[in-house]
């Protein structure tokens, strides 16, 4: 007689349990792969992990055979349930943060280098015209440690060569300064908007033929155009230049070019930075006056004051906060004032302001006597005019009484 092994009912017991978790298992080998994040989340979940387990194992005893190697960890170990037992961090409750400490720094790390491989890939895909876009330059850009772009407009011959005479290099020195240092300054001009083009864009022409210190955009000029103006500026000099800085600065001001740089190479491993003489002035809505802002509903009650921003007569961005200006420009909104705009563009984002009061000196005796006392000024000009008052005919004594000397800008360590 045969007999029929006896049923085991805690067998059946555990294949029932076990079964939807089968079914569970098989039903997520069935899902679709991981995404780009869930996989960078599953490393760095794995990499704290690791951390974790390694710092548990450094916890464990040197000798697990013997006391004389628990004794050293001052740590008493037992087989039996009721010996004490070392938990995690038990013990050793600062090694352990000290271990959380520096995983959330590299965690941290990790997420600054993918935002800059991020912008960076956004980047070359709007030079190449890929991404939406609009390719302003064929060739790779060149290299540089900043780029200053001289706001200018067709009427300031006089202005411009106020500053040739003074501050800004002419010829060999100006493409020495380029080559050698990485200093890149150009005046910033777009056309007269006249058809075939006009006596203006001609005069232009001529100059830039001689002086070859431009940088010509597609943008047709106009004072209530200089929002887009700075847009354009921005995009043009990104696809033309791979610098750390971008400058702005109007044709009336005048600027230490060594101070600048100085100033600048101290942020140069900082991430998004926004450099200037930060201001809130009062949001304008009557009609006629200067600075009148169309749109002051935007901003709250009347008689409230714009958020925090650079003047608009000197202001640097690092090269994260130009890129995004390019990459982003066809939809980046357009206010009166073209400085409150830059803000505007900024002040959502993930970045430094940096005030710096030395880019707003005023003109002599103040810069005087701070060069005197040795902190000379990086910018200088009359808050009165917006700038420096009767530019042409007071620059040369301004650049004498407050320059840093010719010799200042290479001596600047880079």
């Amino acid at each position: 007689m045969v007999r029929t092994p006896p049923h085991n009912v805690a067998v059946d017991e555990a294949l029932t349990e076990r079964q939807p978790q089968l079914e569970k298992t098989k039903a997520l080998r069935a899902r679709a792969p991981l995404s780009r994040k869930a996989i960078a989340a599953l490393c760095v979940a794995s990499f704290v992990a690791g951390l974790l387990l390694s710092g548990r194992v450094a916890l464990m005893p040197a000798d697990a055979s013997g006391d004389g190697g628990a004794a050293k960890e001052g740590v008493r170990v037992s087989g039996g349930c009721g010996g004490n037992k070392r938990k995690l961090g038990e013990n050793h409750p600062k090694d352990l943060l000290n271990e959380v400490s520096r995983t959330h720094q590299a965690i941290e790390s990790l997420d600054k280098a993918v935002s800059t491989l991020e912008m960076e890939l956004a980047v070359e895909r709007a030079r190449s015209g890929d991404g939406g876009g609009t390719a302003v330059a064929s060739k790779p850009p060149q290299k540089a440690f900043v780029v200053i772009g001289i706001n200018t407009a067709f009427t300031s011959r006089k202005r411009r060569d106020s500053l040739r005479d003074t501050w800004v290099p002419r010829g060999e020195k100006l493409r020495k300064l380029e080559m050698e240092k990485g200093i890149v300054i150009r005046f910033v001009i777009g056309h007269s908007g006249a058809p075939g083009g006009g006596a203006l864009d001609r005069a232009l022409d001529s100059e830039e033929a001689e002086t070859r210190d431009f940088l010509r955009l597609d943008h047709a000029e106009g004072y209530h155009e200089l929002s887009s103006k700075t847009r354009i500026y921005f995009t043009t000099a990104v696809a033309t230049w791979d610098a750390d800085f971008y400058v702005k600065v109007d044709d009336d001001v005048h600027l230490n070019l060594g101070m600048l740089s100085s100033r600048l190479a101290k942020h140069r491993t900082r991430p998004r930075v926004y450099v200037g003489c930060m201001k809130s002035g009062p949001v304008l809505s009557q009609k006629g006056v200067k600075y009148h802002e169309p749109e002051y509903w935007k901003f709250g009650d009347e008689g409230n004051k714009y958020f925090r921003h650079a003047t608009g007569q000197i202001y640097a961005i690092s090269k994260d906060l130009a890129a995004y200006i390019s990459i982003n420009q066809p939809i980046l909104h357009r206010f009166a004032n073209e400085d409150v705009s830059l803000g505007a563009w900024l002040i959502g984002l993930e970045v430094e302001h940096v005030d710096d009061r030395s880019m707003c000196c005023a003109t002599p005796p103040d810069c005087e006597w701070k060069k005197r006392a040795g902190n000379v000024c990086v910018a200088s000009f009359d808050w009165s005019c917006s700038g420096v008052c009767k530019s042409v005919d007071r620059m040369r004594h301004i650049h004498k009484a407050c320059g840093e000397g010719e010799g200042a800008v290479w001596n600047v360590a880079i």
